[in-house]
């Protein structure tokens, strides 16, 4: 990676990390080097292509706003967004995606093939880094969640054209694959900071409500964002077959004739149907029930900070909560 290209976030935590996030974009750099080129021509594309940093943050946040002062929280914060990054190759294969954060994704440039081998190099790469850290709880957390993470996308996988997936179904899927990274990105701080049990606990419910309710945004915008703010196509998920929360709802409360419309396009995985879709959401109230569940999840996450000593870390985690659920990108 290049020592120019300077870590990617949201300016409300770009504030707050400035210092920690370079540190963290060094120990990238670093720890993506690799003598084979097409290895470092994908890390760099994938990497230096923007994104917001979000889960490595909370590791940050949650270390400091519980007063831990040493540096391992770089360098698994760094880990973190190696096993996020991991994914999203992979993921990228897997629904034959083209554009992610406004640019051709790395299989689209690359290939399959190159994707997929070069995410199997992060996640090797990422515990290579992981154990130097000599801290066998926080290897103990990253190990659960990989694998965590790997059964939701396989969960995903099954779910995919199947419009008969209900609520906590896919609730099961999203807390798999997206909240429990952030999750352990949250216990994590709390562990290298030898917090007492009740707090880490209470960090960790934080993370999974946090990303629960990220997610659930996610969903929604894939409806009603803008192209070029969420850096990706509009209509994704109906294109990729994905029985997202907005149109479980619709399928739940639609008119016969609604429900009919939403059965075919999921699985035909008609992209073609987006509009009519999209007007079936409107008229039902899904999109807005999907957000008001993100909301109630984001209250859930600010709620699981009460106990947490006052500072500008745990005031940014809060703001955190407020930032999932009004982002537009």
């Amino acid at each position: 990676m290049t020592d120019s290209a300077p870590p990617v976030t949201i300016p409300l935590l770009q504030a707050v990390l400035r210092h920690d996030l370079c540190e963290v974009d060094a120990v990238l750099r670093k720890a993506l080097h690799s003598e084979v080129v097409l290895i470092r021509e994908v890390a760099e594309h994938i990497i230096g292509g923007g994104g917001k940093r979000f889960r490595p943050a909370l590791l940050l946040l949650t270390a400091q706003a519980c007063g831990y002062r040493g540096s391992n929280h770089h360098k698994l914060a760094a880990v973190i967004e190696m096993i996020h990054t991991a994914t999203l190759l992979h993921d990228d294969v897997v629904d034959e995606s083209s554009l992610r954060r406004g640019h051709a994704t790395a299989n689209a440039m690359f290939g399959n093939a190159a994707s997929v081998l070069v995410g199997d190099f992060l996640y090797s790469r990422s515990f290579q880094l992981m154990v130097t850290a000599e801290n066998i709880r926080v290897f103990r957390i990253l190990a659960d969640a990989t694998n965590v993470i790997a059964e939701g996308e396989v969960l995903q996988l099954l779910n995919s054209g199947n419009p008969d997936v209900d609520e906590p179904r896919y609730l099961e899927v999203i807390q798999r694959k997206t909240a429990k990274l952030f999750e352990a990105a949250a216990q994590i701080g709390a562990v290298l900071s030898n917090a007492a049990p009740p707090l880490e606990a209470a960090l960790a419910r934080y993370g999974m409500h946090l990303g629960t309710a990220f997610q659930l945004i996610d969903d929604v915008l894939d409806y009603t964002g803008d192209h070029f703010a969420i850096g990706k196509n509009l209509g994704d998920d109906l294109a990729e077959g994905k029985p997202t929360l907005p149109l479980i709802r619709a399928l739940a409360v639609g008119s016969p004739n609604e429900v009919a419309l939403i059965r075919g396009a999921i699985e035909g995985r008609r992209v073609a149907d987006f509009q009519p879709v999209l007007g079936a959401l409107q008229r039902t109230g899904s999109l807005d029930y999907t957000r008001r569940y993100a909301e109630q999840e984001s209250r859930r996450a600010a709620e699981c900070l009460a106990t947490l000593t006052p500072s500008t870390y745990h005031e940014t985690l809060l703001e955190l909560c407020a930032f999932a659920v009004t982002r537009t990108f």
